[in-house]
């Protein structure tokens, strides 16, 4: 059976696993410990504006999205924070069922634009662009190390 459904706070444990299990391989080769996946999960849905599903095959979830909200002058958009797929999962469409499923939420409460932030030389941005996302032209990421 498969299953998506609004994220619950009893099941942040397994997200962080299937976090740590997804950012610690390609593309993104980020060393996640699975308590500390969980901490970035929990204070994203501890967030007022925050949103998330999750993907449960034969009772057991093996994918999540979390993002949240933000009000703007010219509507309330939301950012996707996180789409994770354990990777023994992966390939199958349930990054993309979740992503449809949000775009339509998101369409229904009103959401005037969806937002991400992806690695730039993976597999990625094609991934997204053949859901709808482009690239923006007009503002661009900066950061810096403290």
């Amino acid at each position: 059976m498969m299953n998506i459904r609004p994220v619950v706070a009893e099941h942040i444990t397994r997200y962080g696993e299937i976090y740590a299990e997804a950012f610690s391989g390609e593309p993104w080769n980020d060393p996640w410990k699975p308590e500390d996946a969980a901490i970035h999960v929990r204070e994203l849905l501890e967030t007022k504006t925050a949103y998330g599903l999750e993907y449960v095959e034969d009772g057991r979830v093996v994918g999540f999205l979390v993002g949240t909200s933000m009000l703007f002058h010219y509507g309330r958009t939301f950012e996707i924070n996180d789409l994770a797929v354990e990777p023994a999962s992966q390939g199958r469409g349930i990054a993309h069922q979740l992503l449809e499923r949000c775009k339509h939420d998101m369409k229904e409460r009103g959401i005037v634009g969806i937002h991400l932030i992806t690695g730039a030389d993976s597999f990625l941005p094609e991934f997204y662009a053949r859901h709808g996302f482009k690239r923006e032209t007009e503002v661009i990421l900066m950061g810096m190390e403290l």
